[in-house]
């Protein structure tokens, strides 16, 4: 298993920001992962990452993939303690044999959000990449310059699967910011932040942000 993965150690969290757990699941390559927080004013990256499952592990394991997922976003989850999750839609243009892998690996992570109590959203590519990128077509590496910026880092997120992971959760909360302001009902249960956050705070109006620390994406290797 090789997973990539920028960390922003001795972030403190403070009341009045939520956290939102983002995932970008992928049927063949690495899924994505990042996780964004806001206090209804700025908005900053704590962690984000892919995991690739080695070819040799999946050979030995046909649901290698599945619980290697599966474990990651757990580990994720108890880490961090996000108020929501934020996840990518199956692509109905895909195939049917692609769209049913990428099935599976949404599965497990919908399953590890049930197992630790944190409420799901999904939302479809273009719909992340308009609202992000302000262009329902947006390239990856539009996305993860857009990303970039958005989020003040001092590095253009790598691999593009990570940055469309950080893209997923920025959606999300620019959602929140439509469904507070206008009172909305939400399809899901809300979120329950950690603070009360102004209804008229959320990404568009927030001053994007404050980047973490964090030493060079380091490449971790299990077998």
């Amino acid at each position: 298993m090789h997973e990539t993965a920028l960390s922003a150690n001795g972030i403190s969290v403070k009341d009045g920001w939520l956290r939102v757990l983002g995932i970008d699941p992928a049927a063949a390559g690495p899924t994505g992962y990042g996780i964004v927080e806001t206090d209804g004013r700025r908005c900053r990256m704590l962690h984000y990452g892919a995991l690739k499952v080695a070819s040799k592990r999946q050979k030995e394991c046909a649901g290698a993939v599945l619980q290697d997922v599966h474990a990651r976003v757990c580990g994720l989850i108890e880490e961090f303690s996000p108020d929501a999750m934020a996840v990518e839609s199956v692509f109905t243009a895909l195939n049917m044999r692609t769209a049913l892998r990428l099935a599976e690996v949404r599965g497990v992570i919908l399953l590890a959000a049930a197992q630790h109590g944190v409420v799901v959203h999904s939302y479809a590519p273009r719909e992340v990449k308009a609202s992000v990128a302000g262009y329902g077509h947006a390239s990856k590496r539009q996305m993860q310059l857009m990303i970039r910026a958005l989020l003040s880092m001092n590095e253009t997120p790598e691999p593009a699967d990570a940055a469309d992971a950080l893209a997923v959760a920025l959606c999300h909360l620019q959602m929140e910011q439509a469904r507070r302001r206008f009172g909305l009902p939400d399809e899901n249960a809300r979120a329950k932040p950690r603070a009360a956050i102004s209804s008229t705070s959320l990404p568009n109006e927030i001053r994007l942000g404050g980047a973490t620390r964090g030493g060079p994406p380091r490449i971790l290797s299990t077998r």
